[in-house]
């Protein structure tokens, strides 16, 4: 029979043990995810340039793209704020240096992220030859992997947000490219503490697919020039 008493044993015995032991477990691993995402920020910071030191490092050594990430369409299939501002940016620095721009996203189904960010880029004035578009960036690192294997990226500038350049710059240098960062923040964004935290735990788990440098395998050939 089952007593208040007894009740009260089993959890200060038992229960309570084991309740510390994951609280304290689970703080170790925020602490490490910390850790591990402060170390990625300050190794990459200074890869983070503003447009005009692009300009710079563009004259010295041309890039082989302008690499934009996918961020996410609206409901209606048009890109969302984040996605419009890393477009706008990429079609400035375009515009400013002639490399062409390479689009990377998810185009599954109906949901086609690279054809957005192509029709936006166009609207804006850059010709359809200048544009490369990667239907599987499904992830930061896929995306950094296949500029490298499929479109032949050995120097890239990436432009997304400032918070998740410390990690697709990380993912790039770990593959062997050559990456400098521009921020597209334009605007404030909603959700950006969320996204904040999420990204803490991607840089996490990104640290160790950048160190064991694991090469998937692609079912298309490299794109070749003429």
């Amino acid at each position: 029979m089952v007593t208040s008493e007894n009740l009260r044993l089993f959890c200060r015995k038992y229960l309570l043990p084991a309740l510390c032991f994951c609280l304290m477990v689970a703080g170790l691993f925020g602490v490490l995810v910390a850790t591990v995402s402060l170390c990625m920020t300050d190794t990459q910071k200074e890869n983070v340039i503003p447009a005009t030191d692009a300009a710079t490092l563009s004259n010295e050594q041309t890039f082989d793209y302008i690499l934009v990430l996918g961020a996410g369409l609206r409901p209606d299939g048009t890109p969302s704020d984040m996605l419009h501002d890393r477009v706008t940016v990429g079609v400035e620095l375009y515009h400013a240096l002639g490399i062409p721009l390479l689009m990377s996203g998810d185009q599954t189904g109906d949901y086609n992220e690279v054809a957005a960010m192509k029709a936006l880029a166009m609207s804006l004035g850059v010709p359809e030859f200048d544009i490369f578009l990667d239907p599987k960036g499904y992830s930061t690192y896929e995306s950094t992997l296949r500029a490298q294997d499929i479109y032949g990226a050995k120097r890239i500038l990436v432009v997304t947000q400032e918070y998740h350049l410390y990690r697709a710059l990380y993912l790039s240098e770990a593959l062997g490219m050559e990456a400098y960062g521009i921020s597209a923040d334009l605007r404030a964004y909603r959700g950006q503490t969320k996204r904040e935290l999420r990204e803490m735990l991607a840089r996490f788990k990104d640290l160790f697919e950048g160190a064991k440098l694991v090469h998937k395998t692609f079912d298309e050939p490299p794109v070749t020039f003429a």
